[in-house]
């Protein structure tokens, strides 16, 4: 490369000024290339940098805007700097140890990116606010809780995948606002819900509830716990079957009928990267349903019960994912 070519690019403007770009060179054997840029303009630059420059040196935590700096050039953040006796900074021997803004640092500390390690995601996201993605973020790994799987972690799709291949979990799709009807035997502990609007999947759980053969029910999305948007809330119900209809119609040809009785309840669904391990009963909220409103179900090991179930979810604003 040529000593012109290594200059940085000077343009003429009118009244004598100069507008001048900035050249970035690659590392030498990385491709030699060189990217020039208007002075000013977003352009985003790939680096290594120490991540010690990155996290207050008093707390270890990952600085956030804004920085504060001592006249002695010790840096902390905020809230170290109200902790400190006087709000002086104890590392200081000759300086008055008064902290003041730092905004070059801050600079660096609001435009430090760094790429969630989720499969799938693919966001750049300012470093210091990385952790709180990694815990919400919709491609954070989930995981199978069932016999021998233990170790097994994906994103809450490949999870569905393989709860439903590998260990036969039922498998039904629903449209958020529309009511769906399922037939849910009462001995599945699990069934998986993949809303056919965005393939998000919750895991229906079913289970005893005492012993007065009462079955408890709940839904939970599959998902990072500390995922907060989008919300969603689940309204279930079932009906009390009607009684067989009578040996011989009234005089009047007529058939008396009347309202069904039904138990329903109605719920913030909540979210887990183990869903396997939700139990319906230690849900703060699940559906209850008595004997009495099981069906008779299909099935040739000897009597089997259902719970007739009509379900709903609703996705609830905010709506982005």
């Amino acid at each position: 490369m040529d000593e012109s070519s290594a200059k940085k690019a000077r343009h003429e403007l009118p009244n004598g000024h100069v507008k001048q770009e900035v050249a970035v060179q690659e590392v030498a054997g990385e491709g030699g290339a060189v990217v020039a840029a208007e002075y000013g303009s977003p352009v985003e630059l790939a680096v290594r940098i120490n991540m010690r420059v990155l996290h207050c040196p008093l707390c270890t935590r990952p600085f956030k805007p804004p920085v504060l700096q001592c006249k002695g050039g010790h840096l902390a953040c905020g809230v170290c700097v109200a902790a400190l006796p006087r709000c002086l900074c104890e590392a200081c021997e000759e300086a008055d140890g008064v902290f003041g803004l730092c905004p070059a640092l801050d600079a660096v500390v609001s435009s430090a990116k760094v790429a969630c390690p989720h499969d799938g995601c693919g966001r750049f996201v300012v470093y210091h606010e990385s952790g709180e993605h990694q815990n919400a973020c919709a491609h954070a790994p989930c995981h199978c809780t069932e016999p021998g799987c233990a170790g097994f972690a994906a994103s809450p799709e490949a999870l569905a995948g393989h709860l439903s291949s590998i260990h036969a979990v039922p498998l039904h799709t629903v449209k958020y606002g529309k009511v769906s009807r399922l037939q849910v035997p009462a001995s599945v502990p699990r069934l998986l819900l993949v809303a056919e609007d965005d393939g998000r999947v919750f895991l229906l759980t079913v289970g005893a509830l005492g012993g007065a053969g009462t079955t408890a029910v709940s839904v939970a999305c599959v998902r990072a716990s500390a995922a907060a948007r989008p919300r969603f809330t689940c309204k279930m119900w079932v009906n009390l079957p009607p009684p067989p209809p009578p040996a011989a119609p009234a005089a009047n040809g007529s058939v008396s009928g009347g309202k069904s009785d039904v138990v329903l309840v109605e719920m913030t669904v909540l979210s887990s990267t183990s869903p396997g391990a939700v139990v319906a009963a230690d849900q703060p909220t699940f559906l209850s349903v008595p004997q009495m409103y099981l069906v008779p179900g299909p099935g040739d090991d000897g009597p089997t019960r259902e719970v007739p179930l009509s379900i709903r979810i609703d996705k609830v604003s905010p709506w982005s994912s």
